[in-house]
């Protein structure tokens, strides 16, 4: 890869996030590019987060919390940016293997490609449904030209040049990554997945917690294709599908007495949420559907071993 390709920011957005930030900024110092620009968006955090950064080298942008939107954070970081390509990162995510970077903007050496994001997975401790989502939405093969503008902000990188044509919507509740990859797709750009950029995606949340997530990612899922809808029978017909597969999958993956309580809260608070986000009816984009929503069929610890060895964490 060319040095044009290896000039990169990283933003950061976070709030409290004094137990996971150190191991992200410690992946980032461990990767093959080192000539990077870290930027902390800080949503007025009151533990150790901004030290912590700060001790890594990090620029410090800071947002009242009562002006926080998950769009007007980014634009913010992305302004104080100098690079020409923007790695976004959520703050209790951390990098698997050392070429992360590299391997994550590697796509942008098509000149049509607008944004890349990489692959996810939840650490042992994840929620057994939530893992499955990781491996619903970011599957084990890349696709250097995905059809849909599917794309996650947790694992990203765009083209500054780009977002200064179209910064990211600022009054979305959520997906402002979703948003911008269909304007993207709109104006003739392309999408990369690339499996091999992974990171570790930690969610301890709570029955409330999910449930919050999907309700405010439905109500932006809403703005942004007014047409979409989720009714009564969508819910039934979801909830009872995804608790079905993820049980078989945890009975095969020998897991099950362990996972059954999580299966049936996950499912049901992440598919309750999703409808109470849903206010009008239409019809939902099929290929959005099927990717956000619908348990796709996969073979056990199916996870691709890479000949690059993995960054060696200090345990906490």
């Amino acid at each position: 890869m060319t040095d044009q390709f290896m000039n990169c920011s990283i933003v950061i957005r976070a709030y409290n996030e004094e137990k996971h930030i150190g191991r992200l900024l410690e992946g980032i110092r461990r990767q093959t590019l080192t000539d990077v620009e870290i930027i902390l968006v800080d949503s007025g955090s009151s533990d150790s987060t901004v030290s912590i950064a700060e001790s890594f080298g990090a620029k410090v942008v800071n947002i009242r919390p009562e002006e926080f939107t998950f769009g007007r954070s980014l634009n913010l970081g992305v302004r104080e940016a100098t690079r020409d390509f923007i790695v976004i990162a959520s703050a209790h995510v951390y990098p698997v293997y050392p070429d992360w970077l590299e391997t994550l903007l590697r796509p942008f050496e098509d000149g049509k490609v607008a944004l890349a994001y990489g692959k996810q997975r939840g650490p042992e401790t994840a929620r057994f449904s939530e893992q499955q989502i990781y491996h619903q939405w970011f599957p084990e093969v890349s696709k250097p030209r995905q059809e849909t503008a599917f794309c996650n902000n947790a694992n990203a990188a765009i083209r500054r040049t780009l977002w200064e044509q179209n910064p990211y919507d600022e009054t979305l509740t959520g997906l402002e990554d979703l948003a911008w990859a269909k304007w993207a797709k709109e104006h003739g750009y392309a999408i990369a997945y690339v499996a091999e950029a992974e990171i570790i995606h930690i969610h301890n949340e709570t029955p409330r917690g999910v449930f919050n997530r999907y309700r405010r990612e439905a109500m932006a899922f809403k703005q942004i294709h007014p047409e979409a809808h989720f009714n009564l029978y969508d819910f039934a017909r979801l909830t009872t599908t995804n608790i079905i597969s993820d049980l078989w999958h945890a009975a095969r993956e020998r897991v099950l007495w362990k996972s059954l309580p999580s299966i049936f809260w996950f499912r049901f608070m992440q598919f309750h949420g999703t409808r109470m986000g849903y206010r009008e009816s239409g019809l939902l984009t099929a290929q959005l559907r099927e990717t956000f929503y619908y348990a796709r069929e996969r073979k056990p610890k199916e996870d691709t071993k890479r000949d690059v060895e993995p960054i060696r964490y200090n345990k906490d």
